[in-house]
């Protein structure tokens, strides 16, 4: 066992007898093939001509994605170093939303490449050095190389969710989707004094399967998975006046357990009468500042739906707390806690409430507010699977277009920036003298993995099309990338491939940091818990 120590004095014994210890370059290669057994996992699945993977958990329940950050989720990674790949994909989805596949698997090239100079007695400090320089030099290169936009220009807008959904299902769809992507975005965006800030909260989206993707809808104002309480209500009020409680139409019961005493049965009739004038008050108080929809979180007694029906208010009860505040953005009213505080300035507005039936549900809809700053986006599809990958597919798009308003500035997809930066970094690298010059170099060639992974996943002839790729880009056109659709090579910008500079930086310090990380560890010491499952160990 690797934790016993020959001195002199005898063996000395440092871990415990069951420690599992790898030491130097055996413990960089079993990482290394780990981190690379992962970006193989999800290498298929880049590109607009990408596989879809099938992930069927413990419970029996199946997803059909190829969105990396996704599929890495729902795998259980049991490798500590594989564990970091799967952290990078977590990092780009959180931060930029899309890209998340482009990142593990050229988090993977990089550790491929330093393993071939590790095998040439390269210490790993020396490319760790090397990467470290590459990156800096990359982020540089995309900065001078990115084309400056303004962040309400729609048309940009339109071709960035379109790129980011033609790798997707939805690419089929992308047409219609795009422009619901935009509109959802560009009404909840607020300006600052620095800019513009999305908070994507305010975009609710609900899903349901049935339909068909093109059913999927844009709605100004917010769709509740509620139905309207009692069935004598109204289900339809135009013109809304909507109040939005957050305490409960009831009688409060008493904190400590109290008894009431009743001698008589007038005495029983009046406490049941008061009971109900109480509630009967409640409900004319909201009738008189006017509310004809009440949207309350918790809940309302059936005294008081009685009473509501016959002043023929809609009503909805326990409705999530992030749906009230949704609500209280798009119709500009003010959530109240106390009934007798609300007054006719607290009440929200809208065009249209109204209760639907969305397949075998009945859903509440208010709509048609006028500035809302909180929308919904309603999206269908033909199965419960599909209107799963529909919704992971939006939320990408959604976050790039995010990214761009934040953040405006844009480059080619398709492979095109990072063949430029792999082209502009080997130049570079002829002004090191030493051995960073073979990490910068590796670290460009781990940079061209994107374009060849995309030409791969196409059908297409990778050398070749590599060939033709780094002849253009010699040539100075630097927006040639792979147009996969159509498996021949093209310049990108002119067919309106186009993407966030923001999720390229974010791969790339995302990948560069997994990958330096990983080649700094040299020794890993395995506890005996964490080799056995996750159990405690037996008694005995």
């Amino acid at each position: 066992m690797a934790s016993i120590q020959q001195t002199p004095q005898g063996p000395v014994l440092v871990l415990k007898e069951s420690a599992l210890q790898q030491k130097g370059r055996d413990a960089q290669k079993n990482n290394i093939a780990a981190a690379k057994l992962v970006a193989e996992l999800v290498r298929t699945s880049l590109g607009p001509r990408g596989m879809d993977k099938m992930l069927v958990d413990s419970l029996g329940d199946v997803t059909i994605t190829n969105d990396g950050a996704t599929i890495l989720k729902e795998i259980d990674v049991q490798h500590p170093a594989a564990k970091m790949m799967v952290e990078i994909s977590k990092t780009v989805d959180n931060e930029v939303g899309d890209g998340t596949t482009s990142s593990v698997v050229f988090g993977g090239s990089l550790l491929a490449k330093a393993e071939e100079l590790l095998e040439k007695d390269v210490h790993a400090t020396v490319i760790i050095e090397g990467y470290q320089a590459a990156a800096e030099k990359a982020l540089l290169l995309l900065t001078e190389m990115a084309k400056q936009v303004s962040p309400n220009e729609k048309e940009i807008l339109l071709k960035i969710a379109k790129t980011s959904m033609q790798s997707k299902l939805i690419s089929e769809d992308s047409d219609l989707l795009s422009k619901l992507v935009v509109d959802s975005i560009l009404q909840v965006v607020e300006k600052e004094t620095e800019g513009h800030k999305v908070d994507l909260d305010n975009i609710k989206v609900e899903k349901k399967a049935g339909g068909s993707i093109r059913n999927t809808q844009f709605i100004k104002g917010i769709v509740l998975d509620k139905e309207v309480v009692h069935s004598g209500m109204p289900t339809k009020i135009e013109k809304a006046k909507i109040a939005l409680l957050n305490s409960a139409l009831e009688i409060e019961k008493t904190e400590m357990s109290a008894e009431i005493r009743i001698s008589d049965p007038t005495q029983m009739q009046m406490f049941l009468e008061e009971e109900n004038r109480m509630l009967k008050s409640m409900v004319d108080k909201i009738h008189q500042i006017g509310a004809n929809v009440l949207v309350c979180q918790k809940g309302i007694d059936d005294i008081a739906q009685h009473y509501l029906a016959k002043q023929g208010i809609l009503a909805v009860r326990r409705v999530k707390e992030s749906d009230m505040t949704k609500l209280s953005k798009a119709t500009g009213g003010r959530i109240s806690s106390n009934i007798d505080d609300m007054t006719a300035k607290d009440l929200g507005a809208a065009e249209l409430v109204e209760q639907r039936k969305v397949e075998t549900d009945k859903w509440v809809f208010i709509e048609g507010c006028k500035n809302p700053k909180a929308i919904t986006l309603l999206l269908r599809g033909g199965s419960q699977r599909v209107v799963d990958e529909v919704d992971r597919s939006m939320h990408d798009s959604l976050m790039v277009v995010k990214d761009v308003i934040e953040k405006p500035a844009v480059v080619a997809g398709g492979g095109a920036p990072e063949e430029f930066l792999a082209s502009n970094l080997k130049e570079w690298a002829d002004k090191f003298e030493g051995r960073e010059q073979l990490a910068i170099k590796k670290y460009a060639e781990a940079l061209e993995v994107i374009p060849l992974t995309i030409a791969e996943n196409a059908g297409m002839d990778p050398i070749n099309t590599m060939v033709t790729i780094r002849a253009k880009h010699s040539q100075g056109k630097k927006w040639t990338g792979i147009d996969a659709r159509n498996t021949r090579v093209a310049d990108m910008f002119s067919i309106d491939i186009i993407e966030p500079v923001a999720v390229k930086e974010q791969i790339i310090k995302s990948a560069t940091e997994a990958a330096c990380m990983i080649l700094r560890i040299d020794d890993v010491i395995a506890s005996s818990g964490a080799k056995g499952g996750r159990g405690p160990p037996p008694m005995g």
